[in-house]
């Protein structure tokens, strides 16, 4: 074989390799690109040790707008990422997804954004966690049911937050379960009461918060033109607010 006809299979080689990584990449159903640390991590649960970073895509303001580092279609998983410095607007879902064993070192816009629009829609934050977020760590936009558990956040704004004036609103249920919250952090959930929200919270251990100043579930009456939404106040209520005293322990 010639020099010449060794390259060209050597060309069609590499094109070929290249063409079945994408092809694996999107039956994930998973786009865009990212420079970011994916190896086979041990399942995360509450309270483990915090992963390391060898690089990311993007930016760490809280500017509006910017752009995921991954973009999941519906019914994808994500699993045994680690997201570092900066991180954009981090994971978006398009659908009910779930993200597994996935870590951000510092929050960038937000670290998780679900916008599918179906009421039958399931997005599952399992094990995992996230810090140094100056306001939303999971952003719930769409409409669905948002199951957190095994999950652990430190220095943050709010851990979830149902969008208080998104152009399109609706009733949205989210459950956490498992969690371990670290000061400093202002919320763990804030919900809008007048579009039927919920969210039920059991086996939440609070570290550094001695006083008391992280609110735990934060009622608001949201909107749709974009005005800031009204705090209603905090606490369990039994209606929208579910969970009792023993449901959050402050360690």
């Amino acid at each position: 074989m010639t020099a010449r006809a060794e390259q060209r299979v050597s060309h069609r080689r590499r094109t070929a390799k290249r063409r079945a990584a994408i092809a694996g990449f999107s039956a994930l159903g998973v786009t865009g690109a990212a420079i970011v640390t994916s190896t086979m991590l041990s399942t995360a649960g509450a309270a483990s040790a915090w992963p390391s970073d060898t690089g990311a895509l993007g930016g760490d303001s809280q500017d509006e707008g910017q752009d995921p580092i991954f973009e999941l279609a519906d019914g994808a998983t994500l699993k045994n990422v680690v997201i570092g410095t900066p991180a954009a607007d981090g994971v978006h879902c398009k659908g009910s997804c779930t993200l597994q064993n996935v870590w951000w070192l510092d929050v960038g816009e937000d670290a998780a954004s679900f916008k599918g629009k179906s009421s039958s829609a399931q997005y599952k934050v399992i094990g995992g966690g996230a810090k140094k977020a100056d306001d939303k760590v999971l952003q719930f936009n769409g409409a669905g049911t948002l199951t957190v558990s095994g999950f652990q956040v430190e220095d943050f704004g709010k851990l979830v937050r149902s969008c208080g004036n998104c152009k399109t609103q609706y009733k949205r249920t989210i459950v956490l379960k498992d969690i371990d919250v670290t000061a400093p952090g202002k919320s763990i959930v804030g919900i809008n009461t007048n579009y039927g929200d919920t969210a039920t919270l059991s086996g939440i251990r609070v570290h550094g918060d001695g006083k008391k100043k992280i609110k735990t579930c934060t009622r608001f009456q949201g909107n749709n033109s974009g005005k800031e939404p009204k705090d209603l106040g905090s606490g369990p209520d039994g209606t929208y607010c579910k969970f009792s005293d023993s449901d959050i322990t402050y360690q």
